[in-house]
């Protein structure tokens, strides 16, 4: 077995095959997955470039095809020989870095969006919170085109606040080039998110399987913190005067299952989770000092990340360190009776940050916020939050 036995003749002979049986049969025909990194590309179209080779050494006299254990399809291999033989090479939309906390933000709240009607367009909004929702139930992360199609279509005639027309086309195409939503069975660049029949017609034909790419569908299922931000992060940032809580209720969002801890997650976090969750707070923050909900003019924006965070660090117990007791009674949903609470008021300055926020019981509430003697307990309650805030993200748990 050489590879460098191999001509452009073999390499033509195997994509003709491939044109003709198509990339799914030709895949397992010869027992290759798609290619993960590198595609061959001729004549406009793209190849997985490690089965093609080893379907040509098939069309040389007397050999048989390689399986893909036989041999590398990597930059030395196979890919170097496509080269060599002057095939062009590129690598696969899909291969890239996994975005962290941080980098998955940044990409959300940068999103590219329509604005010639003056608003934010809301294609791309609608279509991650559908995506966040499958993912914090745990639905399978890729899902066939019919299926998008029928949910995207619906969610954008329900809740298209700016003149959005139902076509679940737009936002996938233009999710992919942003790097967020992948077609894992397609081979190249998706069209552009421009036009009309063309692209109605290449997802008509193609009906791709799609979804969010595996590291985002991954962190929006297992990490609350990061979930949440994400979400005041896309509501802040597109949906501006709008009440999205319908919205929020359709795609499985809504903010009382969105934000309580809740017996699926534990009563803990980690300094690494504390951490990150308050770095993308920061965030927040920074790109919202100022802005108030202007579907209620005098009530500065409220984090959920935030609020969930400060949460999961008291352990479902007041924070008070002079409270006589909180109620033994729980919720309906089991959980402890405590209410986040910002120790210095957001509209005197006060900062929505758990640095500055406190759990409090309904009784420890009621006196930090009428009592006799509040203001002596907001001195205590501020050193706490700090005191507590500090011992987290050192890796402590909270003083008692």
């Amino acid at each position: 077995m050489a590879l460098t036995d191999i001509t452009r003749v073999e390499i033509e002979k195997a994509l003709e095959e491939y044109d003709r049986l198509g990339r799914e049969a030709f895949l397992t025909h010869y027992g290759f997955r798609p290619a993960r990194r590198y595609l061959l590309v001729h004549h406009g179209r793209h190849y997985d470039s490690k089965a093609i080779v080893g379907a040509a050494h098939g069309y040389l006299p007397g050999r048989r095809p390689l399986a893909a254990g036989e041999f590398s399809g990597g930059a030395r291999h196979a890919v170097a020989l496509l080269k060599g033989l002057g095939f062009s090479m590129a690598k696969d939309p899909s291969d890239q870095e996994p975005p962290g906390h941080d980098e998955l933000l940044r990409r959300i709240t940068k999103l590219t969006v329509n604005r010639s009607a003056g608003r934010p367009a809301l294609y791309k909004p609608i279509t991650l919170l559908w995506a966040m929702g499958r993912a914090l139930r745990g639905e399978p992360r890729l899902t066939p085109w019919t299926e998008t199609e029928q949910a995207l279509t619906g969610l954008l005639r329900r809740h298209g606040a700016h003149g959005e027309r139902p076509r679940p086309d737009y936002p996938v195409a233009s999710l992919c080039r942003d790097g967020i939503w992948v077609l894992p069975e397609h081979s190249g660049e998706v069209p552009t998110a421009h036009g009309d029949a063309r692209l109605r017609r290449w997802f008509a034909e193609r009906q791709p399987l799609g979804g969010l790419v595996e590291p985002v569908h991954d962190l929006f299922h297992r990490s609350a913190v990061t979930r949440l931000a994400v979400l005041d992060a896309v509501l802040g940032t597109f949906f501006d005067g709008l009440d999205p809580a319908p919205l929020l209720a359709d795609v499985g969002l809504e903010e009382p299952a969105g934000e309580r801890p809740g017996a699926a997650e534990p009563w803990i976090v980690t300094a690494a989770e504390y951490e990150r969750g308050c770095r993308l707070i920061d965030q927040w923050e920074t790109g919202n000092e100022g802005k108030r909900d202007t579907r209620t003019t005098h009530r500065p924006r409220r984090s959920r990340a935030a609020r969930h965070l400060v949460l999961l660090r008291s352990e479902g117990r007041c924070e008070n360190p002079r409270c006589t007791g909180q109620p033994a009674d729980v919720t309906d949903r089991r959980e402890p009776i405590l209410e986040v609470d910002h120790v210095l008021d957001l509209a005197l300055g006060g900062r929505d940050h758990p640095s500055q926020m406190v759990a409090l019981c309904p009784n420890c509430h009621a006196v930090k916020t009428r009592g006799s003697t509040r203001e002596e307990l907001r001195a205590i309650l501020l050193r706490v939050a700090a005191e507590r805030h500090r011992g987290v993200r050192a890796g402590a748990r909270p003083l008692r």
